[in-house]
């Protein structure tokens, strides 16, 4: 087991409350976090598109899954790739690029003549979505100062929600032959929003310090901090850290050899863990089948959609409140006191489906389900953006960060691709209650593996590791 100090230990005890950061943070994060917007949207839309997408083109149920699985499996290939780019080129390019790459993707989905082009477009789009979930969350680390990077960074994740909720809206607003190919196309409007606005933003100083480049680093931190704050000796910090290093490796043999390290591996243990736990647990199997699920168990396609919508708002109102609580209870007492909550509610969402047809079975199926969203989404989803970036040393932070995210994106693929699958075979009731028992599984992961990083200095918790394998 990984021992880090908790929040609260001496070191803390040391730094008074620090003032407050100047709107320049705020808005690498905001605009950074556009990232996250076309993420959710993107994955989201692909649930009420389905419903006329599979009419439109005829689809068979393997057919939807592969149009479904298309973008995680280009998510999958654009998490590493992202992450040695942003190694080598820094973070603020690669998301220059991913915002094109988003563009190019949302109008060759919307323009798709049939179903291989469309899967096609998927997967180019999944480059984007990969890289995005990789690189915005490594970048607003990197800019944050440790009182406020809980809530900077969990920014993404409720921009996640957001455009979550968005495509439902949209999807419902756009519902009918052919309204899919609009659904995908709004998309490129974020994406050259989030293009333009990157373009004034700086560098990570974490990236420019593990380059040499300490004074471009300090230029950036003086703009990213309060004036009292002492931007020298933060850099002096990174910089330290650097030393003991050694230096960044620049290769991928020099790279896997940090990865391979013994030091490492416990923080390797918790943020592929994490990210396993992630899908396992079965958000996204609600968040891209909830809507044909709900329909094809005699709910109605309109009741389904609105369900859908009604999964949006959850997931907003949870990224809100993890965003609110993150940083206040911490990310691993946050997990332990939502994870088991979130199990509870999945089990009866499954075993409400046994019950006769009824408006009171309905409702308990809707509010169970609403409940589950809510409660995986301001646990789970809140922190799995997070830690990665969080645990995982500078010179590896690039590469590493994007094994954990191609995890989430691997076991997203493979949730997306069985889900309905196992449905059929299985049962509804049967399939759900396995993501009930992952719920609590993922309990037990985290009471056993993984610390506490709130109030803590990336530098702080890297030397930490170091010190406690």
């Amino acid at each position: 087991m990984t021992v880090l100090e908790p929040a609260g230990n001496a070191a803390d005890r040391r730094t008074s409350p620090p003032a407050r950061p100047p709107a320049l943070l705020y808005a690498v994060a905001a605009i950074s976090a556009l990232g996250g917007l076309l993420f959710g949207y993107d994955t989201g839309i692909i649930s009420s598109a389905l419903l006329d997408l599979g009419r439109d083109l005829q689809l068979s149920t393997g057919d939807r899954e592969v149009v479904v699985s298309a973008i995680l499996v280009g998510a999958m290939a654009g998490a590493p790739v992202s992450g040695v780019l942003s190694a080598r080129w820094g973070r603020r390019p690669v998301i220059i690029a991913v915002a094109v790459v988003f563009a190019l993707g949302a109008l060759a989905s919307a323009l798709a003549p049939t179903a291989f082009t469309l899967t096609l477009a998927r997967l180019v789009l999944g480059l984007a979505v990969g890289a995005a979930s990789n690189t915005v969350p490594v970048y607003i680390a990197e800019t944050a100062p440790p009182a406020v990077r809980g809530r900077l960074m969990v920014l993404f994740q409720l921009m996640v929600a957001i455009g979550q909720l968005v495509s439902y809206l949209v999807g419902y607003a756009l519902a009918g032959p052919n309204g899919w190919r609009w659904m995908f196309g709004l998309a490129a409007v974020p994406a050259v929003i989030l293009a333009l606005g990157m373009l004034p933003l700086p560098e990570s100083p974490r990236w420019l310090v593990g380059r040499g480049a300490d004074k471009a680093a300090h230029t950036v931190l003086a703009r990213l901090r309060p004036r009292a704050h002492d931007v020298t000796a933060e850099v002096a910090d990174i910089a330290a850290v650097c030393r003991a290093e050694s230096r960044a490796p620049r290769g991928l043999r020099a790279t896997a050899r940090v990865l391979r390290s013994s030091w490492l591996r416990p923080a390797l243990v918790i943020a592929l863990g994490i990210a396993a736990f992630s899908q396992l647990t079965g958000i996204n199997a609600m968040v891209y089948y909830a809507p044909t699920l709900l329909a094809d168990a005699g709910f109605g396609g309109s009741v389904a959609l609105l369900t859908g919508i009604g999964i949006g708002v959850m997931l907003v109102l949870a990224g809100i409140t993890g965003a609110l609580c993150v940083d206040r209870v911490g990310r691993r007492r946050l997990l332990l006191w939502l994870m088991p909550a979130s199990g509870v509610a999945m089990a009866i969402v499954a075993l409400a489906f046994l019950l006769p047809a009824s408006d009171v079975q309905r409702w308990m199926v809707v509010l169970a389900l609403f409940a589950y969203i809510f409660l995986n989404g301001a646990g789970m989803q809140t922190v799995v953006w997070l830690l990665a970036p969080e645990v995982l040393p500078l010179a590896v932070r690039g590469p590493a960060t994007s094994l954990a995210t191609t995890t989430v994106w691997g076991f997203d693929l493979l949730i997306a691709v069985t889900a309905l699958t196992a449905v059929q075979t299985f049962g509804l009731t049967a399939t759900l209650l396995v993501y009930a028992v992952m719920n609590g599984m993922c309990w037990v992961f985290v009471l056993r593996r993984v610390p506490e990083t709130r109030g803590r200095t990336l530098e702080d918790i890297e030397r930490q590791l170091r010190r406690s394998t």
